[in-house]
């Protein structure tokens, strides 16, 4: 990737994760502004003695002893210790609410704001600018750009032909590939990979996630149930570790057998997990 689409400013779920927290906040509020209009009134205190706690029923804020609590009340002391509960939580998620609505105002669409100075600018001035970060369709564009040459298959072979008029090996990577572009996720099919080593291998599928600015491999192993073909799909995940591509951080892999095929709503499932 050129130095126009190499983002020098790293990917941050920082304010995705803001907007999670402060909508959780949200309904931890309202459930407890419920629990306190349910809780009996006054307050309970708790006085600490060398023989344990001492329960005290205060009516008023200016009582400074209260009515004592037998410890065989314990329904009645659970109804107000989780009051008093209530009260700190509700107190504490308010306050943080408010410093992350604070946060969220003034930080609304910097990111995107900080991209499209770059995206938004003519040709010619993006030729003289080195950004720290471009739009997302720039940046899937200038990566879908950058020239391949994958494995050829010949026509006295048997293939499937995507969307994309391109020439895949199974029906499963068919309904792969066009459950991609179907989302407009950007992928190569069999896009060389070069390994440490020296040896080139073949993904299926090296897609890119645009969202987080990384490159995922997908392998779908579609014979499982071939001794030979099993034995070299393991061997194939073995050399992909080796260069630090872990299933389920860089790595997908999806399997089928002869009797138990890949179905679309795997396809799906597998999609919305890692690029949603």
């Amino acid at each position: 990737m050129n130095k126009q689409t190499k983002a020098l400013i790293n990917y941050t779920n920082l304010y995705s994760e803001a907007e999670r927290r402060y909508k959780e906040l949200l309904l931890i509020k309202k459930s407890k502004e419920v629990a306190l209009e349910k809780a009996p009134p006054g307050k309970i205190h708790v006085s600490k003695t060398p023989h344990g706690v001492q329960y005290y029923l205060r009516n008023e804020s200016t009582e400074k002893s209260g009515k004592y609590i037998h410890k065989s009340e314990i329904s009645l002391i659970k109804k107000y210790l989780q009051k008093s509960y209530d009260e700190k939580i509700l107190k504490l998620a308010t306050a943080e609410r408010e410093s992350l609505k604070k946060l969220l105002l003034k930080t609304q669409n910097v990111i995107t704001t900080i991209q499209s100075l770059y995206s938004e600018s003519p040709t010619e001035v993006k030729e003289l600018i080195i950004p720290i970060d471009v739009s997302d369709k720039d940046y899937a564009q200038k990566w879908l750009n950058i020239p391949y040459e994958g494995k050829t298959i010949p026509d006295y072979l048997s293939f499937f032909e995507t969307k994309r008029k391109e020439r895949v090996r199974s029906k499963s990577e068919l309904n792969i590939a066009n459950a991609l572009a179907d989302k407009g996720i950007p992928y190569k099919y069999e896009c060389p990979l070069q390994l440490s080593s020296g040896a080139t291998i073949y993904p299926d599928f090296t897609v890119l996630d645009v969202k987080r600015r990384r490159v995922l491999y997908w392998e779908h192993r579609g014979m499982m149930d071939d001794k030979e073909y099993a034995k070299n799909s393991v061997q194939r995940l073995k050399t992909m570790m080796s260069e630090g591509i872990f299933v389920g951080e860089k790595l997908i892999i999806t399997e089928e057998t002869s009797t138990s095929p890949l179905g679309t709503n795997e396809i799906n499932s597998v999609i919305k997990k890692f690029f949603s």
